[in-house]
């Protein structure tokens, strides 16, 4: 099967699951025989370019011809199957579905966030989840200025999703909702419910063996707001006021806009040590040494891929009880939920990992059991191409209503 993959490619500047996921997806996809083509834009180049170009891009967020007109010519060229696509923000518009449709070529599409719902992408607004979009309002989101706090910024974003809201109901052959709590938060936008699988992202295996506890918990990924620093920070200091002289040792990994926040902190703390960027592989032996990761994330995550990428490693995931966590993690099973808006019940579950290290060696033993059962790449990459085939057996017909095919 060839395949071309769409993919608007986050900024480097901090850790992106969305990207790596993107990669490992086109890898296994690759080894496995099929044909994948990419077609790709960097959000990174935006910095080389001059001030004209750069006053142009809202308008291009909400039409841009010459992207549809170079996503046709790719698919002219290469004839794929199927489309896959993931981001086409900022770089690419969703004018891509237009050139796909004008190729007659079926589209797979990974919904990664509630951009196509949310003006600021997260459902997430004052320190809070918010839902006040959720069925499909645009206007709250200019009003609150929810993407990069600003109004002016929000409006050209808001005006290409009403814009192109159309063709996502209508030009899709199948959506991929990368958890159930995603698919339902989206529900209110109307997409084909026929057309609609939940599949998680694929989290390849780590060659690790077993490796050596030591006493440390994890935290990895982006430092920003959302993922829940500040719940993080003050759980810390409630857990080292409790146990006085901390038998543990709080290791962060990552980057972001809060690094010279967090650096600040953690350097009046002796227990907890700040990495900064670190490598995939680095950050899978973390994992494996720790007794526990912590996911603390105060907004609705559509998947957590940290907490699955911990299991992968036999360690539990620790987070809070929302979003994919409350579907991806059985509580006192193979790891711990708590209240997001709880730092002290999260003190106490740091204080219960320092106090009983068997109980999470066992949480992580059943941790890497449920990955081997819910997560395994050789599943996910069946079920991939399982929906790859529904596409192509039921593209969308020229009038943009749905079948009822069933895979």
């Amino acid at each position: 099967m060839k395949v071309m993959v769409i993919h608007n490619r986050r900024r480097s500047a901090g850790p992106s699951g969305e990207n790596r996921v993107v990669e490992q997806e086109c890898q296994a996809l690759s080894e496995s025989g099929h044909d994948v083509v990419g077609f790709w834009r960097d959000s990174d180049d935006i910095e080389s370019w001059s001030l004209g170009q750069k006053a142009l891009l809202p308008a291009k967020l909400i039409w841009n011809r010459g992207s549809q007109r170079e996503v046709l010519a790719a698919l002219r060229e290469h004839k794929p199957d199927v489309v896959h696509v993931h981001s086409t923000f900022p770089l690419i518009s969703d004018t891509a579905l237009r050139a796909c449709r004008d190729a007659g070529v079926p589209v797979v599409a990974t919904l990664h966030s509630y951009r196509l719902g949310c003006t600021g992408g997260a459902f997430y607004r004052n320190g809070a989840p918010c839902h006040v979009c959720t069925d499909g309002a645009l206007l709250p989101g200019v009003m609150h200025g929810c993407y990069r706090n600003s109004r002016v910024v929000s409006v050209p974003l808001a005006l290409s999703i009403a814009v192109h809201r159309p063709a996502w109901r209508s030009l899709i052959s199948a959506y991929l909702f990368i958890s159930a709590s995603q698919r339902d938060l989206l529900s209110g936008l109307g997409f084909p419910k026929e057309r609609a699988f939940v599949r998680h992202n694929m989290i390849p295996r780590r060659s690790l063996q077993k490796m050596k506890r030591t006493p440390t918990v994890v935290f990895a990924g982006r430092l920003t707001p959302v993922k829940g620093l500040e719940l993080l920070m003050d759980a810390w200091d409630r857990y080292c006021r409790m146990a006085g002289d901390p038998g543990l040792r709080l290791v962060i990994a990552g980057s972001g806009p809060m690094e010279r926040e967090i650096a600040s902190w953690a350097a009046t703390r002796p227990s907890v040590e700040l990495l900064g960027y670190v490598s995939g592989a680095r950050c899978a032996e973390l994992m494996a040494q720790a007794r526990a990761v912590l996911v603390p994330s105060v907004w609705e995550e559509p998947f957590g891929l940290v907490a699955v990428e911990a299991m992968a490693t036999a360690t539990p995931p620790v987070a809070t009880e929302r979003g994919s966590f409350i579907e991806l993690i059985t509580h006192g099973v193979d790891g711990v939920l708590f209240p997001a808006d709880d730092p002290a019940a999260f003190a106490s579950v740091i204080a219960d990992i320092e106090a009983r290290p068997e109980v999470y060696e066992a949480y992580g033993d059943r941790a890497r059991e449920t990955y081997e059962q819910r997560f395994n790449p050789e599943h996910s990459l069946k079920h991939l191409l399982e929906i790859y085939n529904f596409a192509i057996a039921n593209p969308v017909p020229a009038s943009g209503q749905g079948s009822n095919g069933k895979p």
